[in-house]
């Protein structure tokens, strides 16, 4: 049988050990994984390896040793509790094999777990799992996940109160990096919070969040993008002194004001742009782009974005001008542009 969707998300949680067995596939090999991880955790617990009730068998074991899924199958263990035979990486030249295992399968067998890469819908191996009245066949593809399997991952990492606005951070979050890598991130937010029974927050999310772009960076166009002239040589020799490249400061600048321009134009208002910008932006940071958005306004962001680029033109030219210094009164430039 194929399970799909929301169905699919729940029998990860909770397998039924009693199945034949069960085929993982897609494109993506972390997220297979992942998910294999998961279900055989759930089949045979957190002790299950160790007990020996788990059989690994790598694809090329099986090809060179035929028998050695059936073998897997019907051993039986010193440990009492659900066993599982896990074939991984397999394809459509092993599904024989694998059919003969499945047509053999009898109660009390080893359930049979199979993952493997991209199998389209005429694959030999899905029509083995697809159409047994006892198996399940499950495609791992590339949409982000749902609320429903963020909010298992932040369960089993011991995040129960979550803010309304910290969730939007983190469904945005998901859409935006690979599934380990969320993952990982839910962990480094669930130690962040260790010990702390407060409410998970957007500023926590945004603590904790892979960065994408230096902070230094980030704090300087803050300074501009918010007229604080005071702060900005001092910013300046800082990022000087620790080799930051005008011209890649100006990229960056160019990007910001950029961004700004963006979430400005856009027809829901400012706060709608800025919630539809990849990768996701959070917590203060969030907030103090829309502030500045909304400040600066559309035309005064064109005329930012032409001294930009104006910029940007002469540090690649031959002008035997400084280029930091350059760089710098351009930031004064655009830092003035929008005093009141």
């Amino acid at each position: 049988m194929k399970l799909t969707g929301t169905a699919a998300v729940r029998y990860f949680a909770r397998p039924d050990a009693s199945r034949a067995g069960l085929l993982i596939f897609g494109a993506d090999g972390m997220r297979v994984a992942l998910r294999r991880q998961e279900v055989i955790a759930a089949m045979i617990g957190p002790e299950g390896e160790a007990e020996m009730r788990l059989a690994r068998i790598p694809a090329g074991d099986l090809r060179r040793d035929p028998a050695a899924l059936q073998d897997a199958v019907k051993a039986q263990g010193f440990f009492p509790g659900p066993r599982v035979a896990f074939l991984e990486d397999a394809s459509d030249g092993l599904a024989p094999v694998v059919q003969a295992t499945m047509a053999d399968w009898r109660p009390g067998d080893a359930a049979i777990v199979v993952t493997a890469g991209n199998l389209t819908a005429k694959s030999a191996l899905r029509k083995i799992f697809e159409d047994h009245a006892n198996a399940y066949a499950i495609g791992i593809y590339d949409d982000p996940p749902s609320r429903e399997e963020i909010e298992e991952t932040l369960r089993k990492s011991g995040l129960g109160e979550i803010d309304r606005e910290a969730m939007t951070d983190l469904l945005a979050l998901a859409k935006d990096l690979d599934p380990g890598d969320f993952r990982q991130t839910v962990e480094k937010i669930a130690l962040y919070k260790y010990g702390d029974a407060t409410a998970l927050t957007p500023a926590d999310v945004d603590a904790c969040a892979p960065a994408t772009i230096e902070a230094e960076v980030d704090d300087l166009l803050s300074i501009v993008a918010e007229s604080r002239t005071g702060e900005l040589g001092p910013m300046m020799r800082r990022l000087e002194g620790q080799g930051v490249n005008p011209v890649t400061l100006c990229i960056a600048t160019l990007r910001h004001f950029r961004a700004l321009h963006a979430a400005s134009a856009d027809p829901g208002g400012p706060a709608a742009g800025i919630a539809r910008m990849r990768p996701p932006i959070f917590g203060p940071r969030r907030d103090r782009m829309l502030r500045q958005a909304q400040n600066w306004g559309m035309e005064r962001l064109e005329q930012a974005l032409s001294t930009i680029v104006e910029t940007d033109l002469t540090l690649r030219s031959t002008s035997r001008a400084p280029a930091m210094a350059v760089m710098e009164r351009a930031l004064i430039r655009l830092a003035m542009m929008n005093r009141r």
